[in-house]
C-alpha cells in the first residue's frame, strides 16, 4: 500500500515532561505514512525526558524553524505545553502556521498552546477535561469526544484516542 504523506512536512513540539505516547505514536504513524516529522525543542539534538521518562532528542531548535517549511504542526500533550506557550517563538510558529490554513493538531493539554497563540477563539475543539475550562475561556466551543475536526484544527482527549487522532490526521493531510 502507498505512503498517504509521501512528500509532507511535519513539525512536532517537545520539552520535557511531554506525555510519551502523544508524541511518539503521532511520529511514527506519520513516518510509516511517508511524512517527514521533525521535532523541535529549545535546543537543537538535546535530549527531553517524556512524563514517563523515554527519551526524545530535538531535530532542531525553534529558532531554526520556519512556519512556511511545514504542512502540519502536531502538539503532544503531557505537561510540556504549559512551559513551552511561554517560548514566544512557539506562539509565533502556531500562529502563523494556523493562519496560512494549514493543519494544526493538538491532543490533551497540547490545547494549551492554542489558547495561548490566540487562535481557538470560534472553533469547536475537545482536550482532556482538565483544560476545558480554559479553552472555553479562550473562546473555544468543547466536546467530550475522542476527536473534533473543525477547519484546520484537529483535537484529541488523551493517549486512548490516539488511533483516531492520527486517522483523522493523516485523512485531512492526504486530501490537500
Amino acid at each position: 500500500m502507498k505512503p498517504k504523506l509521501t512528500g509532507k512536512k511535519i513539525l512536532m513540539f517537545v520539552d520535557d515532561i511531554y506525555e510519551d505516547l502523544e508524541l511518539l505514536y503521532p511520529k511514527i504513524r506519520m513516518i510509516e505514512e511517508g511524512a517527514q516529522v521533525i521535532i523541535a525543542g529549545s535546543f537543537k539534538m538535546k535530549v527531553y525526558s517524556g512524563k514517563h521518562g523515554y527519551p526524545c532528542k530535538s531535530d532542531a531548535s525553534f529558532d531554526e524553524i520556519h512556519s512556511n517549511e511545514f504542512d502540519a504542526l502536531i502538539i503532544p500533550g503531557g505537561f510540556a505545553p504549559d512551559k513551552l506557550r511561554r517560548e514566544k517563538k512557539v506562539l509565533d510558529i502556531t500562529r502563523e502556521i494556523f493562519n496560512s490554513g494549514k493543519l494544526v493538531a493538538h491532543i490533551c493539554h497540547a490545547g494549551w498552546i492554542p489558547i495561548s497563540a490566540g487562535i481557538m477563539k470560534g472553533y469547536k475543539c475537545t482536550s482532556t477535561p482538565g483544560i476545558k475550562d480554559d479553552l472555553m475561556n479562550a473562546g473555544a466551543e468543547w466536546f467530550n469526544e475522542p476527536v473534533v475536526i473543525d477547519r484546520n484544527m484537529i483535537s484529541s482527549r488523551n493517549p486512548g484516542d490516539l488511533p483516531e487522532f492520527c486517522r483523522a490526521i493523516i485523512k485531512m493531510l492526504s486530501q490537500k
